[in-house]
């Protein structure tokens, strides 16, 4: 008799508490069965009178009295059940509230006997009864190591309150690990039920159902991406066990390619053991050139002709439709210094997963220094834990000082070489990697290794006299994105990103440079040279169409310059605050700025401002 009782319990409870289907498989009992509120049909409260004015919607407030046993009041006080409820229908849904939080918390034979109405009084006899608990949940047909990954301990389960809500989350867990191998239409329930005064019994058993396997990735769309590629990325292979853990990280793993754009979620269609995977993807540009060229008069006096300036990109993605890049880009934003980023990722390294990059950086002050970074660097990608990476740098740095011999104390910038390895981590949630309107980007890298002073020739070698010619140094950077809807179309961005460098002894030609269009606007490029620094952002775009809008912003940057040389820190708090636009025009996506910047030696003056300005072109 227990035993049939039970069973019809849980079933009652999986119909209220929404459990997964594999409850209705539980035989229940007839549904006229007393102590059920929800099935038992409480008599109707007496007609409230007619409003005097039928426009006019009247509260008829109600009492509610609990009439329970003395030993189950203080238990009751705890519920905190409203005295007095608006009218009747929120007084049957308070107490409707109050059984389901019983049988939630273990007294699973809670019911509400009896309602009696007056004018304006409820009176409810409450049956509690006694907490029921777990005796055992053993193991019948389930592996150990499925079980154990669903999160089954066996103490959790012996001599516990039986809470249902840990009982459908047990059963939530197994279903998710069966569906991720291999066995989407699994069901799990209870057997052997034993039940002994309020000690319940029983074992799990898992129906796996029939074994299903990957069949093929279809792309339906515009991409031009091969499904070779896609395959490989998403690691969802054919013949392979079915997993909807795969299928449902091939949504954000796609969001992370700039060159394709999901119209929709995945879609899985069944048939004879077998799941095919429809991506619905459409191309989307993503190549960039650009090129601005200037022409300046010689810094050279002495000199005569002219200097070239300017900012040359080209970014080639997906190449082939295989996901490789190439990008390279090189700018020279005034006759003294010049710059060159290349790059090359090649993504399904030898048909892994892994993703390897290589990246080559020059920087050139004339009459200064040359400083060389070339990079290699091995990521994983995933879906929920984000991008992982590992890194190797060098870094040499080579003074290019025609005056060396001439100084007569050790000059600001130094020969020197920095090889670091390092780790980075990369994870965002963002719904557009061009244009977000909500979600995170978070990314950080962290490294270490050996700093090397090389004696030039030209300088004179008692300079060199108390500088420790190798040490190490220790580099970590951070950048944090918020992404909040605003309205219908509003965005507000708020920013954080830094760097910074620990060692001994810096140089100049070690430091970071800050300033301009992509660090710190209301600056000139690389304006603010730092040992340390962090800028927090806060921008708010207002779109007019699905690719232009209009921002304002403020930038406040927390600089630092510590050489290590005894001396006391340089430390600045830069602020830039400016407005500006960005829209679609047929040569590309136009960008416009104009922003006034403020240091602790300059104000806040029209003279001084910025006017930024870019045209990207994507194809």
């Amino acid at each position: 008799m227990y035993t049939r009782f039970l069973r019809y319990w849980l079933g009652v409870l999986g119909l209220v508490l929404g459990w997964p289907a594999a409850w209705a498989q539980t035989p229940t009992l007839d549904p006229n069965a007393p102590n059920q509120p929800t099935l038992a049909t409480p008599p109707v409260p007496p007609a409230a009178p007619a409003p005097v004015a039928p426009r006019r919607r009247l509260s008829h407030p109600r009492v509610l009295l609990l009439d329970a046993e003395a030993a189950d009041r203080p238990l009751l006080r705890r519920y905190k059940l409203k005295a007095i409820v608006p009218d009747s229908l929120s007084a049957l849904r308070a107490v409707r509230e109050l059984v389901l939080a019983l049988q939630g918390d273990a007294y699973l034979t809670a019911s509400a006997d009896a309602m009696r109405w007056t004018r304006d009084t409820m009176r409810v006899q409450l049956y509690v009864g006694q907490p029921f608990r777990w005796a055992y949940l053993r193991n019948a047909n389930l592996g150990d190591g499925l079980l154990t990954r669903a999160g089954y301990r066996e103490k959790l389960f012996r001599h516990r309150p039986f809470l249902p809500e840990d009982w459908a989350r047990l059963q939530e867990r197994i279903l998710v690990e069966a569906e991720n191998q291999g066995f989407p239409f699994a069901t799990v329930g209870l057997d052997s039920i034993q039940l002994r005064d309020h000690d319940i019994a029983g074992r799990v058993v898992l129906k796996r159902g029939r074994a299903v396997v990957f069949d093929s990735l279809q792309v339906v769309g515009t991409s031009k991406t091969k499904k070779r590629f896609l395959i490989k990325y998403l690691q969802i292979f054919p013949n392979q066990p079915f997993s909807q853990q795969r299928v449902a990280a091939a949504a954000q793993l796609l969001r992370q390619l700039p060159y394709v754009k999901l119209r929709a979620e995945p879609e899985v269609r069944f048939a004879r053991g077998r799941a095919r995977v429809y991506l619905l993807l459409d191309e989307r540009p993503s190549n960039q050139f650009d090129a601005i060229v200037g022409i300046l008069p010689n810094a050279d006096a002495n000199q005569r002709g002219v200097q070239f300036t300017g900012d040359v990109t080209i970014n080639i993605r997906n190449i082939k439709g295989g996901g490789k890049q190439l990008g390279v880009q090189w700018r020279k934003n005034d006759a003294l210094s010049q710059l060159l980023d290349a790059q090359y990722v090649h993504p399904n390294f030898f048909g892994t997963p892994l993703e390897v990059a290589a990246t080559f950086n020059l920087y050139k002050q004339t009459d200064a220094f040359l400083t060389l970074r070339p990079r290699l660097q091995v990521t994983y990608p995933t879906s929920r834990a984000g991008r992982i990476s590992f890194f190797a740098e060098q870094r040499g740095s080579f003074l290019l000082d025609t005056l060396l011999k001439r100084r007569t104390q050790l000059p600001e910038n130094i020969d020197s070489q920095y090889n670091s390895y390092g780790l980075g981590y990369a994870w965002n949630s963002l719904d557009d990697l061009f244009f977000p309107h909500r979600g995170y980007l978070i990314s950080g890298q962290g490294g270490v290794g050996t700093k090397t002073i090389s004696k030039n020739p030209a300088v004179k070698p008692e300079l060199y006299d108390g500088v420790l010619l190798r040490s190490t140094q220790y580099s970590f950077g951070l950048r944090a994105e918020r992404y909040f809807p605003v309205k219908r179309a509003g965005v507000l961005l708020l920013r954080l990103r830094g760097e910074g460098l620990l060692s001994p002894r810096l140089f100049t030609n070690d430091l970071f440079r800050l300033g301009g269009l992509n660090s710190l606007r209301g600056f000139s490029e690389n304006q603010f040279y730092s040992s340390s620094y962090a800028v927090a952002t806060a921008e708010f775009r207002q779109f007019i169409s699905a690719d232009s809008y209009v921002f304002l912003f403020a930038d406040q940057a927390y600089t630092r310059r510590d050489l290590g040389t005894g001396q006391d820190g340089q430390v600045d708090q830069p602020t830039g605050l400016g407005a500006g636009l960005s829209f679609r025009t047929a040569a590309g996506l136009f960008q416009f700025v104009y922003s006034l910047g403020r240091t602790t030696q300059q104000a806040f003056e029209l003279r001084s401002s910025k006017i930024h300005f870019g045209l990207t072109s994507r194809f």
